[in-house]
């Protein structure tokens, strides 16, 4: 899928997006490596609900990572190729213009901000889940939120299944985001008392993707 919007400036290089794509591949390969020590890694470095509520309430860990990073750190992890291979594709279609309207310094600082909020988000509604939190999800929704905000009529071309083909429809923003979000804040109510359901962290997308939509503007998004 690729934005198109005529009205939009021709973007700088997005060298933050680009880093982080490439800080994300670099650590899924290191994963691959792993073998049967990538459960410890993510013990390690993922959001686990669990914990952090015990780290929030005094309790030690006694893990080396502070739970409280893992917030971070959770970010750059991911559970399979196409979970990393669907959060780049999604990072790289939104993420040059958000960049480019906020600057390298505040994007970054932006979309890691996204990712802790939405980490956060997820271990509010799920506080003693025992499941590891891994990927950038929750931050690219963040980006997702400040795309819909200031490119709104900006048009995606997707590409879509028509019986035994493929085709592609040009949707505009609005719409191709408004549905995904719409999708995440259902699967997210439905998830209400199964935090360990399905494996999928829905209110860190919604999450995410509100906190997005309401601090992108607060960091100069909408100024020309």
């Amino acid at each position: 899928m690729i934005p198109i919007n005529d009205e939009n400036p021709t973007p700088s290089t997005p060298i933050v997006v680009y880093a982080l794509i490439a800080i994300n591949v670099v650590v899924f390969l290191h994963q691959m490596t792993l073998g049967a020590g990538m459960a410890g890694f993510f013990q390690l470095y993922a959001v686990i609900p669990r914990e952090l509520s015990a780290s929030f309430n005094g309790v030690a860990i006694n893990q080396p990572v502070p739970e409280l990073l893992t917030l971070i750190t959770s970010q750059f992890l991911h559970g399979g190729l196409m979970h990393i291979g669907g959060n780049m594709l999604f990072l790289w279609t939104f993420g040059d213009n958000i960049e480019h309207d906020l600057g390298h310094v505040k994007f970054l600082f932006f979309y890691l901000f996204c990712g802790v909020l939405a980490g956060l988000t997820h271990w509010f509604f799920g506080m003693q889940s025992g499941v590891p939190t891994v990927g950038a999800s929750g931050a690219i929704a963040g980006v997702m939120g400040a795309y819909i905000i200031k490119y709104p009529k900006a048009k995606i071309v997707t590409l879509l299944p028509l019986f035994i083909i493929w085709t592609t429809v040009r949707i505009p923003a609005v719409y191709f985001l408004g549905f995904w979000f719409i999708q995440q804040a259902i699967s997210s109510v439905a998830s209400l008392g199964m935090p360990e359901a399905g494996g999928v962290a829905y209110w860190a997308h919604a999450g995410g993707f509100i906190f997005g939509a309401v601090l992108a503007p607060i960091l100069g998004l909408m100024n020309d």
